[in-house]
């Protein structure tokens, strides 16, 4: 039996990777700058890595890939959210609430979710504001514009700060979770919303008709279906992708991929070809180790890195 990967790095490219780094350390204090492989890295408290590519150009934001964004537990969201909107150079990005064009800067300041999800549909703010729903303004998520226009979530309240989620899109979420479950031994999150455990037979669902708020765009955000796996502590939630088109590959975009450790990767290579999971590359050396690509179900690069 192959052992469960664990999560080992998001891999960002940066036109400037010793800057970001510092934007980094400053706002998030758990964290450190180090090496790895070569590459300049941010390292998190819970063994996790950010590695750095330097890159000519300020890399690509759109078209819509299967990565979304990154982010961090803390330990008081609205008390980083006060400290971020004090220090020069950040930019906290607003959340619509679905109230005419009226914003915050975190979800604790609107109306909770509703359904077991993160969101409320214009219908459900409709039954808050009858029923005298209130904001919490405790806890909540909220973002920053990070280095290169990454985007990057911060949520609390949580024990210890730490790099916790990479949060995603998928052409068919349910099913998308399947494939990581069957082919990287991925446990599934507990989505309280999802219903039923999925099945290769009844995964594939549209795309609910409403969107929901708060969200990052003035229309809100589809969050049905929903899915997600979890590698250790580090969570992979996901939403169906948001545009009509199309997801695109992860490479040469500001996330260029993220990395599971795996132990015995030979074993992990014969599994997967077996399983007919598509390569990227064969193996590689990657500093002192080795490593493979795969292509993950909505076209996001997944590299494995033998890590003993």
């Amino acid at each position: 039996m192959l052992d469960t990967p664990r999560f080992h790095h998001l891999h960002l490219n940066s036109l400037d990777p010793d800057a970001a780094i510092d934007f980094y350390v400053r706002q998030f204090t758990s964290t450190s700058r180090t090496t790895w492989a070569g590459l300049p890295a941010l390292a998190s408290p819970n063994n996790v890595l950010i590695l750095f590519n330097r890159v000519a150009e300020p890399p690509a934001v759109a078209p819509e890939t299967p990565i979304w964004h990154f982010g961090w537990h803390v330990t008081d969201s609205r008390a980083a959210m006060a400290t971020f909107r004090d220090r020069e150079g950040v930019e906290l990005l607003p959340l619509y609430t679905g109230d005419e064009a009226r914003t915050v800067f975190i979800s604790s300041d609107t109306w909770p979710g509703a359904g077991g999800t993160l969101g409320r549909t214009t219908a459900q703010i409709r039954e808050a504001k009858a029923s005298g729903v209130q904001p919490s303004r405790n806890g909540g998520f909220a973002y920053l514009h990070g280095p290169d226009r990454a985007i990057v979530e911060y949520a609390g309240n949580y024990p210890a700060e730490r790099f916790n989620h990479v949060h995603m899109w998928q052409e068919e979420p349910l099913c998308a979770q399947l494939w990581y479950q069957q082919h990287l031994r991925a446990a599934p999150l507990p989505i309280p919303a999802a219903g039923s455990p999925p099945t290769l037979d009844n995964c594939k669902v549209a795309r609910g008709a409403e969107r929901s708020f708060p969200g990052l765009e003035p229309d809100g955000t589809y969050r049905a279906p929903s899915g997600g796996v979890a590698f250790g502590d580090v969570w992979l939630p996901w939403y169906m992708r948001q545009g009509e088109a199309p997801l695109a590959p992860t490479r040469g975009q500001v996330y260029d991929h993220f990395a599971l450790g795996v132990s015995g990767l030979d074993a992990w290579i014969d599994k997967l070809k077996m399983e007919e999971v598509t390569f990227l590359t064969e193996p590689y050396p990657l500093g002192e180790t080795r490593a493979v690509m795969i292509s993950g179900p909505s076209l996001e690069a997944v590299e494995l890195v033998e890590a003993e």
